[in-house]
């Protein structure tokens, strides 16, 4: 039986955030409550979501920063987003920032219901092919070993570089951008520069795929950036 699913609501209006609380409790979801950005990024680490259903206007931090943080500290949790401004480049900021879904204000209840359920299933399939990419093709990635293994051949990596290829691994076929990258690998700080990530990638291909020049699982994403593909099927 699956375990009960654990999602955090993140809105300052109180008859909003205990609205959805009464009704997705209902729905058998456990729910935390966060009424500001950094109250949320609190929550996040504590309460462990499975989701999070998260307002963009909100007090100290916006939503916005709150899924950039939340995204650069490598969590891969799925991001609903909410919000009264219905303009495009809203919603594209938020999806391109990694939130999975994007819902308008005023919106019906059973509409946000069937989202969440949605995106919870997709997360499931996901997080079932996250553990299929451990092996990908001829290579075996152990996360615990920190070994990675091409046709059964132990291939060295540095602890950077074995840090990269999980960050990829890590974001379940997602894009992750260069940025995106060097915030999970060396923290919101770092003070690395985009081709830093370039060069990275040059090295794990020259060790990891058969052919760097064709790379089958560590793939460029014109204008974006970078994802990890389990197999060249999938690409």
């Amino acid at each position: 039986m699956d375990s009960v699913k654990r999602i955090l609501v993140v809105e300052d209006d109180p008859s909003i955030s205990m609205g959805l609380q009464m009704n997705l409790e209902a729905e058998g979801y456990l729910v935390a409550l966060a009424d500001d950005g950094e109250l949320a990024l609190s929550e996040a680490g504590r309460f462990k979501p499975d989701l999070v259903v998260l307002d963009v206007m909100l007090p100290k931090l916006n939503g916005f920063e709150v899924v950039r943080r939340l995204r650069g500290a490598g969590s891969s949790v799925p991001i609903i987003m909410l919000s009264a401004r219905g303009a495009e480049m809203d919603k594209v900021m938020g999806l391109e920032l990694g939130a999975e879904d994007y819902i308008t204000k005023p919106f019906g209840l059973a509409e946000l219901l069937a989202r969440v359920k949605a995106v919870l299933r997709r997360d499931a399939i996901a997080q079932q092919k996250a553990k299929a990419a451990l092996r990908a093709g001829a290579l075996e990635i152990d996360p615990e070993t920190r070994e990675v293994r091409r046709g059964g051949e132990l291939i060295v990596l540095t602890a950077t570089e074995f840090q990269v290829l999980m960050a990829l691994v890590g974001a379940r076929g997602r894009v992750l951008s260069r940025e995106q990258i060097l915030e999970r690998v060396w923290g919101p700080n770092h003070h690395g520069t985009l081709r830093t990530i370039d060069n990275f990638m040059l090295q794990l291909r020259s060790k990891l795929e058969l052919d760097p020049s064709q790379p089958e699982h560590l793939v460029t994403v014109r204008g974006v950036g970078y994802r990890f593909v389990a197999s060249a099927d999938s690409a």
